[in-house]
């Protein structure tokens, strides 16, 4: 069985996703700037309408990934806040200047988010030594790793999906994202190996129930 995760920002496409059947949501505000994190209010309220494992971006700022300390700090008391509201999992990431992960950053927003799974988002994609990124990330106690594979889109970087996915070895999941549509998802999930993938509004899936059906029937149909 493979796993839909779908970013929504708004009620109406949280219960779109819902009744599509996704069988994961990644809350998200501002997602025509990239992402930031959802207010309290809209994080409770799609908290309330259904069971389905509901993930929360915690993200400063759009912009950069390169965050002061001010800025972390700010992130880990969201991460505190989506404990309190019943979140089941957090999806975060920072980098330094020189384009490594910022470990220090990470690991306090990871050590934050003790008892919740642990996204490592799209930051990775900037960032240097991609595989030397996945050890650290995995050494932090992340859960998964959103990735298109450093490409602008997950079916262009499948190879290094592939070679991510393998390196893993079922350590983390690699999980594609980027592009993602009923057309190339089953494509991507059997070329690289992973088992999750991720779609996001932008591909028009959360405004309608159908294609959220249609793109999980593509992914289980074999």
């Amino acid at each position: 069985m493979k796993i839909l995760e779908v970013c929504v920002e708004t009620i109406e496409s949280v219960k779109a996703a819902r009744c599509g059947g996704a069988q994961r949501i990644e809350l998200c505000a501002a997602l025509s700037e990239g992402g930031v994190t959802p207010s309290a209010g809209l994080i409770e309220a799609a908290r309330r309408l259904g069971p389905e494992k509901m993930h929360v971006l915690v993200r400063a700022r759009d912009g950069n990934f390169v965050y002061t300390a001010d800025e972390v700090d700010c992130m880990v008391r969201d991460i505190n806040m989506c404990r309190t509201l019943g979140v089941d999992g957090v999806v975060v990431g920072a980098l330094t200047p020189q384009g490594d992960i910022d470990l220090d950053a990470c690991r306090r927003m990871v050590q934050a988010a003790h008892g919740m799974q642990v996204t490592f988002h799209r930051a990775f994609d900037r960032c240097n030594r991609p595989l030397e990124a996945l050890e650290q990330i995995i050494a932090l106690g992340c859960t998964r790793l959103l990735t298109s594979g450093q490409q602008d889109s997950a079916g262009q970087g499948i190879d290094l999906i592939r070679q991510l996915v393998e390196q893993a070895s079922g350590r983390i999941i690699i999980m594609p994202g980027a592009g993602v549509n009923e057309n190339n998802a089953a494509h991507i999930l059997d070329a690289t190996g992973a088992t999750e993938i991720h779609g996001s509004v932008r591909t028009g899936l959360t405004t309608d129930p159908t294609k959220v059906k249609s793109l999980i029937s593509s992914i289980n149909e074999k």
